[in-house]
């Protein structure tokens, strides 16, 4: 898959519609264990390619890094996270969802992997409201010195953000409904 992280963007975007649902697990180390097939539909990879490798491998490289921090401190700490991804197709694509992110545990209450459901998220919303502020977070973390600087500035600005607003992340997501 090493091929992978140099594919070219398309431009055209894939629409998930109200009634699809797309949903993943992995394990804890963020390597896939299930796909359905709405995942495979938009990715654009099919089960074999996917089972065992980096859920990572949709990753459009137009989103801030951030984002995905949070998610991974937010889940690994045993709580769920809303959050807007747009990820990229194997041919280059895009599609935008509104993921919910939780930790699966098994019965003795320990985490054993993750699960994302992934829905058609509002476009309105999404050009409005998102697309905005992850250009900015995105420039905040192209701009710095290093990869680490870049993503501890986006994370400080973000956080800053979301303290005067008063609101968690998944307050924020969810407040901007769709």
């Amino acid at each position: 898959m090493s091929d992978r992280r140099e594919a070219k963007l398309s431009g055209k975007e894939l629409l998930l519609q109200p009634e699809e649902i797309i949903v993943t697990k992995t394990d804890k180390t963020g390597k896939m264990t299930y796909g359905n097939r709405t995942f495979y539909k938009f990715a654009g990879y099919n089960e074999k390619e996917c089972i065992g490798q980096q859920h990572n491998i949709v990753r459009h490289p137009e989103m801030p890094r951030v984002v995905f921090k949070l998610a991974w401190e937010t889940i690994q700490d045993g709580r769920e996270i809303f959050a807007y991804v747009n990820n990229r197709s194997k041919n280059g694509d895009n599609y935008w969802v509104l993921a919910h992110m939780t930790p699966s545990r098994n019965a003795d209450d320990e985490i054993t992997g993750y699960h994302s459901n992934r829905r058609a998220p509002d476009k309105k919303i999404i050009d409005e409201m998102i697309i905005p502020l992850y250009e900015h977070l995105q420039k905040i973390e192209k701009s710095a010195a290093s990869p680490k600087d870049g993503l501890d500035a986006s994370y400080a600005d973000l956080t800053k953000m979301l303290a005067e607003k008063k609101q968690t992340f998944n307050e924020f997501t969810l407040s901007l409904g769709g």
